[in-house]
């Protein structure tokens, strides 16, 4: 996606190719900065601050974390070592795991000496691979956008998002975003409302920043918003991400997007997932009791960071001293409340048999990505 007209991506391989380049996403909206990780330590920092963060991106980023790592030590010691190191930086997001064992398998029976490199082409190749799914889930996700413009004849279509689910949560494109860029880049006339997504606020400050610089036309609204913009007709579609999706169709997501699964399923309004099939945990069932939630650290709720009038950086207290504060950092949606999710492979309903039916083979075997 472009960035005042340049083309970014949300990660990439350093010129010198010996580190990984990132945006540091915990500074925006107000500062534009990269950074270079060059080793595995500096990843395993970066996801858990989450300088880098979303589910797709947290995956590529560990798979580039496990080259680093081998590329010092390539023995099965170091392995194990930076694999644990890494898939312990976040929990609910099982694209992380994924990555992670595709890598390990990659190189498992390889000799020492040949183990680096082909961490780095593994690596590469998931990022190209994540590029292309969400490029797919682009296009199932526009005919969605496209239909609604179609009844409403010269109306725009009026979408609202929950957290990041953008560019700077994938390598490009986004999932949740990607069928909103199409749309806006083949000239239909789109509208976002963009949750703030507290507490700490990445669709304030990350998908509101996407879209300002693409150009995309949206509104910042307050969480608890979107049920009355329901209730009065001014939302289309809802579509949001995932990071972890069961095998009967439940939807884990930032916390609160179960709250917009309610406001859209009272009012009628399409409630759409957009992920790629790494975010598909067949080994779960029940996502609401297996799926573990992430819970964070208390400062995220108790304190508030932005850019004060006069330029300065600053981070302040909003709750009273001593009072305790819970950061339950997901929820999950039941997949009755959802009415289809939007993969790579098209729209599908949020069911055990269209799951199973879109991303196994005859053999009962998974489908590779892009087969």
């Amino acid at each position: 996606m472009k960035v005042d007209g340049t083309p970014r991506r949300a990660i990439w391989l350093e010129d010198d190719g010996n580190a990984i380049g990132i945006i540091d996403q915990t500074l925006l909206p107000h500062r534009f900065v990269t950074r270079r990780l060059a080793t595995a330590a500096e990843v395993a920092r970066a996801i858990r601050t989450m300088q880098v963060r979303g589910a797709p991106l947290i995956g590529v980023a560990a798979a580039f974390g496990l080259w680093l790592a081998l590329r010092e030590d390539a023995s099965d010691a170091s392995l194990e070592r930076a694999y644990s190191t890494l898939l312990a930086t976040r929990p609910t997001a099982v694209n992380l795991k994924w990555a992670l064992e595709g890598v390990v398998t990659t190189v498992r029976d390889l000799p020492r000496a040949d183990r680096a490199a082909a961490a780095l082409r593994r690596a590469s190749e998931l990022a190209e691979e994540d590029v292309a799914i969400n490029r797919s889930i682009g296009r199932h996700g526009l005919r969605l956008i496209e239909e609604i413009a179609a009844r409403k004849n010269d109306g725009r279509v009026n979408v609202l998002t929950h957290c990041n689910a953008g560019w700077l949560a994938t390598v490009d494109w986004g999932t949740a975003t990607a069928p909103v860029y199409m749309a806006h880049d083949g000239g239909v006339s789109v509208h976002v409302f963009v949750d703030e997504t507290r507490p700490r606020n990445q669709g304030a400050a990350l998908t509101a920043w996407e879209f300002a610089k693409h150009g995309v036309p949206h509104t910042v609204i307050p969480d608890n918003t979107g049920g009355h913009l329901m209730q009065r007709g001014m939302v289309d579609i809802v579509i949001v991400g995932a990071d972890r999706v069961s095998a009967r169709g439940d939807v884990c997501n930032k916390i609160g997007t179960y709250l917009k699964a309610l406001a859209a399923h009272d009012n009628g309004v399409p409630f759409y997932v957009a992920l790629p099939s790494p975010t598909i945990d067949f080994d779960i069932v029940d996502g609401l009791n297996e799926i573990p939630i992430e819970q964070r650290g208390a400062e995220e709720v108790a304190t508030v960071s932005g850019k004060t009038q006069d330029g300065r950086f600053e981070t302040v207290q909003i709750v009273p001293d001593g009072s305790p504060v819970a950061n339950y950092g997901f929820d999950v949606t039941p997949a009755r409340l959802v009415t289809g999710l939007i993969t790579e492979r098209g729209v599908i309903p949020a069911s055990p048999a269209a799951l199973a039916e879109t991303f196994f083979d005859r053999a009962g075997r998974r489908a590779t990505v892009g087969s």
